[in-house]
């Protein structure tokens, strides 16, 4: 299944070119070279793909509007709680789609293919499971699942429907992410053995503090069926409209951004998971009733593998960052040089280390006699020559996207020719769940303050 993934990535998600745009002295140590990213994904053949929408919230327009400029796709329904959401996909989407209130009358209909699953992440399971029990392909956001314990049932049920199933964590189909990967996989910074990753806020709406309507009351949101198997609580539209706040709906800081940087990390590496897993959160500085935690830290120990050495993983999560701007980034170091990749571009940076150790400076080597000094030096020649030691750097190569490239869109391309032509799509429920599973796992982490152990085979705490 793995050399399958991987086949199907080289060929179908997204893979890309570069051409040299010069380059720039940044100072007498280094000299870096631009390079342009050119997308070159393919859409498979037209076939018109009709869809349905569930969950038109902030995500789901995000990932209507990418499915819809992939070609030969259509959208037919829009499913959700709010009725004026309803009547916004009607403004936006024309009044001939269908909308409901409830989710298994799109699931119902013959002329759907597949659905777009954009809820609270306390039902993906639930409407991912019946979706393709109803014969339709699924695209579901990341966390593909609320709890860890729910994942194996949605990979069962893939196996069972053979429906395509994507994850919607668009890292796995970044022409950045998948240039890196060529990189990593050419051993151009040697063996790994650090990993630095980490997504900052810094305002409220990326705090989720997001728009409330001024007309949410229990007559236009049908909040019991929102709540579902969640616990009972009076009509809130707080917590409706800002679930990613709590507990009961959603998977915090982690389940929705450490899973970002895992998505990244485990597509450039091939990695399927760490086997320790050891986090702390707290609610730093949005304390506006919230039990979600705005800043979450984690280690990660990843072992040796067959085709990787073992490294350590660092993952931050910071939603009131003091530095004034988004942050996003994976830095991998290796023992010849790093790669550090941000949302749309990367740098390769790599070393040379001298096979001499040199010696002077912050050495022993001042501490000798006068006599040792002489017989040091002439030992010293004798072995190394006249090379001093110490390391050169390479040029630094900055590979950046084009302005408008929205990897959204090359997900979208991966979900739909997947479906065209009846090939494996690389994020699928698998893969979801050796994402997803881990960074739950850090909120367990944070809330138990024990590290945790984490099969990545048999994806499950251990």
């Amino acid at each position: 299944m793995e050399n399958s993934r991987r086949k199907f990535l080289k060929n179908m998600g997204g893979s890309v070119a570069a051409i040299s745009i010069g380059t720039t002295g940044v100072n007498a140590h280094e000299e870096v070279l631009h390079r342009k990213l050119i997308p070159s994904t393919k859409i498979s053949a037209n076939d018109k793909i009709r869809i349905g929408l569930i969950g038109s919230g902030i995500i789901g327009h995000y990932d209507t509007d990418a499915a819809l400029k992939v070609d030969g796709v259509e959208l037919v329904a829009v499913c959700d709680l709010y009725t004026g959401r309803l009547d916004r996909a009607k403004e936006k989407w024309g009044n001939g789609i269908f909308t409901t209130k409830d989710y298994r009358e799109i699931l119902a209909r013959k002329d759907i293919d597949a659905v777009l699953i954009c809820t609270p992440d306390h039902w993906h399971q639930k409407i991912a499971i019946d979706a393709m029990n109803a014969g339709k392909h699924v695209y579901c956001e990341k966390p593909m699942i609320q709890k860890i314990e729910d994942g194996h049932a949605i990979i069962e049920t893939q196996k069972k429907t053979g429906k395509v199933f994507l994850v919607g964590s668009q890292r796995a189909s970044s022409l950045a992410v998948l240039e890196a990967k060529k990189h990593f996989e050419k051993g151009v910074i040697g063996e790994l053995s650090y990993v630095e990753a980490y997504c900052d806020r810094t305002d409220a709406k990326g705090a989720w503090q997001y728009s409330i309507p001024t007309d949410a009351s229990p007559e236009t949101i049908d909040f019991d069926k929102f709540l579902g198997n969640a616990p009972k609580v009076p009509f809130s539209a707080e917590r409706f409209f800002r679930w990613r706040n709590f507990k009961d709906y959603g998977t915090g800081s982690a389940g929705d951004l450490v899973v970002h940087l895992l998505t990244g990390l485990h597509t450039i590496t091939g990695s399927i998971g760490p086997n320790k897993i050891f986090a702390l959160g707290e609610v730093n500085y949005w304390k506006d009733g919230r039990d979600a935690y705005d800043l979450i830290n984690s280690f990660m120990a990843y072992p040796q593998t067959p085709t990787l050495s073992s490294f350590q993983l660092y993952t931050r999560i910071n939603l009131a960052s003091g530095e004034g701007k988004n942050g996003f980034g994976i830095k991998l170091i290796g023992t010849e040089g790093s790669i550090e990749v941000g949302w749309n571009d990367f740098k390769v940076r790599t070393l040379k280390r001298s096979a001499a150790p040199g010696f002077g400076g912050y050495d022993s080597f001042d501490s000798f006699s006068a006599q040792q000094k002489e017989d040091y030096k002439k030992w010293y020649k004798e072995k190394y020559g006249n090379t001093m030691g110490g390391f050169d750097m390479g040029k630094t190569i900055e590979f950046t996207a084009p302005a408008n490239y929205d990897d959204r869109v090359d997900h979208m391309i991966c979900f739909f020719n997947g479906i065209r032509s009846n090939i494996p799509v690389l994020e699928d429920a698998t893969f979801g769940l050796r994402t997803a599973g881990p960074s739950i796992a850090c909120n367990i982490s944070a809330e138990k303050n024990k590290a945790l152990n984490w099969d990545a085979e048999k994806m499950k705490l251990s």
